[in-house]
């Protein structure tokens, strides 16, 4: 349990919270959220003694364990991946490296062997003899392979060392759980392993994500950092979303009575509850509906993005046709015979267990990147747009972002470039802002815009999502699923995929899997999962 008291955060004369007073409890998982800069990851700071707050106090129940999910990729360089996640276990570490140096020392005496005796109590009390028997457990289900589980942290990639990491923070079920982002870097798989993992967590849990289907998946309730302060309400992600929706069109429908108001909160939350019971979300809780309450539904601050792709003519018949493309990096085949048409109304994500074969199958359409094998042909109507993964080598100039964006338009007129930029949110002294020194959603933002320009029939988009924050990707996924011309795209966004693609084709070196169906019943299908493992391993 986390008890919050009186907390104020404050940074010189910006005031990100005051008066926070909450009670995390066991059994719960609270998913923070808040738009960019509102102070998520500041306030898991604060909980976890990181940073200290202006005025108040943050308590953990007697005894218990509080366990953070690090950001420091390098901090265990000089560990192995086993004791790694050991350490996170601090009590239980101390312990074994205490009792350790004791049977180590020449002059091993009675004084000694009384506290050995001592150690190996409490070894036993906390199960320390299944101790690295769990550890590699939660190391497998995340992906880490038994044989590195020896292998120094610094052998690792980046990819590999986000995934210890977070074993180490859920090693030895620890009473209190923080976790900033723990989806980034991981697959499909893996994030549907989480999910599951934390559904079934007994303790106290808090989480900041970008990924809404996870939060949906594990959140019973959702804390909003907003106006300065943090509202805590039972419900996931989607909840929130919903409900302050409908509260802003309400507080905008100034002619509507109080009593009319009031019943369409009623119905909503009637609504939302009977789906919450007939969902297929990975969650086994079903605790979220527990308590709602129609005073929580408040409008949001938030600022959503505007955006819109509007084809300046519809795609004919002939979309894209790929016949026989193959294309390997470093002798190592991400793709072979790869065969297939779109047609129209398609909008395909592509997957696979190796995310470089989107990114290169994407390279590849956008004539960046050559076949070794095979050739394609797009439909004489067909325009496309392209959002690439990396997009560096379109900000290394010293551009604002009006000059900028004048780049990609036929009409540069600086009062219609403002209108695009505007929808993005950017305004004011922003617009004359260097494009070299935007962050990373920043730069999503004006790559969106620049989409938005050409009026294309087609979008090709790589991980669409990445750095983008909640609301831009609520905003995005909004338009995708109205979008009237082709979508060719990858995502590790399990709802975004869920809610645009309605065709799936998976990339293995041995061939492809192509279905015209959901997401959630692809992942859940026995004959996919049988196939899918034949062609992974030929």
């Amino acid at each position: 349990m986390i008890t919050v008291s009186n907390l104020d955060v404050q940074f010189g004369k910006r005031i990100l919270f005051q008066d926070v007073n909450l009670k995390f409890t066991p059994g719960n998982c609270y998913g923070i959220i808040g738009a960019n800069g509102a102070g998520k990851s500041t306030f898991l700071r604060v909980i976890s003694k990181q940073l200290d707050p202006t005025r108040g106090l943050v308590t953990l129940g007697p005894g218990e364990r509080l366990s953070v999910l690090s950001q420091d990729h390098f901090a265990f360089d000089e560990h192995t991946v086993l004791d790694t996640v050991l350490m996170g276990h601090t009590i239980l570490w101390e312990v074994v490296s205490e009792k350790n140096t004791l049977y180590a020392k020449p002059d091993f005496s009675d004084e000694d062997g009384i506290r050995v005796s001592e150690l190996e109590e409490r070894f036993a009390e906390m199960e320390g003899w299944n101790a690295e028997s769990d550890a590699a457990s939660l190391l497998s289900g995340l992906g880490i392979s038994e044989e590195i589980h020896y292998s120094l942290m610094k052998d690792l990639s980046g990819k590999q060392k986000v995934r210890v990491l977070l074993a180490r923070a859920l090693f030895g079920q620890p009473e209190n759980l923080l976790l900033d982002e723990p989806t980034n870097d991981l697959d499909l798989e893996t994030v549907g392993w989480l999910e599951q993992y934390l559904s079934n967590f007994e303790h106290t849990v808090l989480v900041v994500s970008h990924d809404r289907h996870f939060l949906d998946s594990v959140c019973t309730h959702t804390v909003d950092i907003d106006f300065g302060k943090l509202q805590l309400f039972a419900g996931n992600y989607s909840f929130w979303y919903e409900s302050s929706q409908l509260a802003l069109r309400q507080q905008q429908q100034q002619n509507k009575k109080a009593e009319e108001r009031k019943k369409e909160l009623e119905e909503f939350i009637r609504r939302f509850s009977a789906n919450v019971s007939k969902s297929k979300q990975t969650t086994s809780r079903k605790k979220m509906i527990e308590k709602l309450n129609i005073e929580e539904i408040k409008p949001s601050s938030r600022r959503y993005p505007g955006i819109l792709f509007t084809p300046s003519r519809e795609p004919g018949n002939q979309i894209l046709e790929v016949k026989g493309l193959a294309k390997s990096i470093d002798g190592q085949v991400l793709f072979r015979d790869l065969n297939f048409n779109v047609e129209k109304e398609d909008k395909i994500v592509f997957i696979s267990r190796d995310p470089r074969s989107m990114t290169t199958l994407f390279q590849i359409i956008n004539e960046e990147e050559k076949p070794d094998e095979g050739m394609l042909q797009w439909g004489q109507t067909i325009t496309t747009a392209y959002l690439p993964l990396d997009n560096a080598s379109y900000f290394n100039s010293d551009y604002n972002l009006i000059e900028w964006l004048s780049q990609f338009a036929q009409d540069t007129n600086e009062v219609y470039l403002k209108g695009f930029l505007g929808r993005m949110l950017f305004s004011g002294e922003e617009l004359l802002k260097k494009v070299s020194v935007l962050s990373g959603g920043e730069k999503m933002r004006c790559m969106i815009s620049r989409m938005m320009l050409k009026d294309a029939n087609v979008l090709i988009l790589d991980t669409p999502t990445n750095h983008l924050d909640l609301e831009s990707i609520q905003a995005f996924n909004n338009t995708l699923k109205t979008f009237k011309g082709n979508i060719l795209f990858s995502s590790h966004d399990h709802e975004f995929i869920q809610t645009v693609a309605n065709r799936i084709i998976e990339l293995t070196p041995n061939g492809i899997i192509d279905k015209m169906m959901d997401y959630d019943d692809y992942i859940t299908d026995p004959a996919v999962a049988e196939l899918r493992e034949k062609l992974y391993k030929k």
